[in-house]
């Protein structure tokens, strides 16, 4: 039985995992890092601690969703104290993707944007179709509840760094997020990435692809957050027999 520690147990990704390590026969909830006290109950005979060495040295593996803040100071901690770490944190920037490279030389590190496998799937034709349909228009529109709080989602900046890949492009040179005037026609490279928030929606991502007399949509909808709790779990379970080294869910999947 893998034993878990959970970093961001007071999120609403970080609750459904504890919930389900609770009552699993796969992994045991060994301990969770809280700054504050938890406005929900934990089993007795976990761990909850505000000292990141003790709580890194409490489990065999992290799972974080937290913020890009918090995962910076789990990662700073973790390169004194390594330990395999799933992380499902969104809106990290540049430096803290460099800083995951760095800290994976000594530990496993599995990073996704989006633990969904239906994701990974999308991802993976979505390239294809790219490359196939070098002609048409690529615009992305993600839909997210009203608190979320970074914008384009990781997810849709993912799926937009793969059809621009695909096409041999620069992802930061061609991105539009944004169209308001009289701004001129559209430019045959652009590729729209585009954000709506409202309500209590999870997650939907819609890539398409819109040519002349035809266009072709692939849409994933997230319809609740278990799906991403339950995939960082099955992350962690691959991860604890893996060489230090920084994952993906295309290496989980084996893509």
């Amino acid at each position: 039985m893998l034993g878990i520690g959970v970093f961001g147990a007071s999120g609403r990704v970080g609750k459904l995992i504890v919930d389900i390590a609770q009552e699993s026969s796969d992994i045991k909830l060994e301990s969770v890092y809280a700054r504050k006290e938890l406005d929900f109950s934990i089993s007795p005979g976990v761990l909850i601690t505000s000292d990141l060495k003790v709580f890194l040295e409490s489990c065999e593996v992290i799972i974080d969703f937290t913020t890009p803040q918090g995962t910076k100071q789990l990662l700073e901690a973790a390169l004194l104290y390594p330990k395999p770490i799933v992380i499902g944190t969104t809106g990290l920037e540049f430096h803290h993707e460099n800083l995951i490279k760095e800290a994976s030389k000594k530990m496993p590190i599995f990073y996704a944007s989006n633990m969904s496998l239906g994701i990974a799937v999308l991802n993976r034709a979505i390239a294809m179709v790219a490359n196939a349909l070098k002609d048409f228009d690529i615009e992305i529109v993600e839909t997210h509840h009203r608190h979320k709080k970074d914008s384009p989602s990781g997810t849709a900046l993912s799926l937009a760094k793969t059809c621009a890949v695909a096409r041999g492009l620069e992802l930061d040179e061609v991105r539009i997020s944004g169209r308001n005037g009289n701004i001129g026609e559209r430019t045959q490279k652009e590729i729209g990435v585009m954000s709506l928030r409202g309500g209590d929606v999870v997650g939907k991502h819609n890539v398409g692809f819109y040519g002349d007399g035809e266009y072709l949509e692939l849409i994933h909808t997230a319809t609740s957050r278990l799906t991403f709790a339950k995939g960082s779990i099955k992350a962690a379970l691959w991860l604890k027999n893996q060489p230090s080294g920084f994952y993906s869910i295309e290496d989980f999947l084996n893509f």
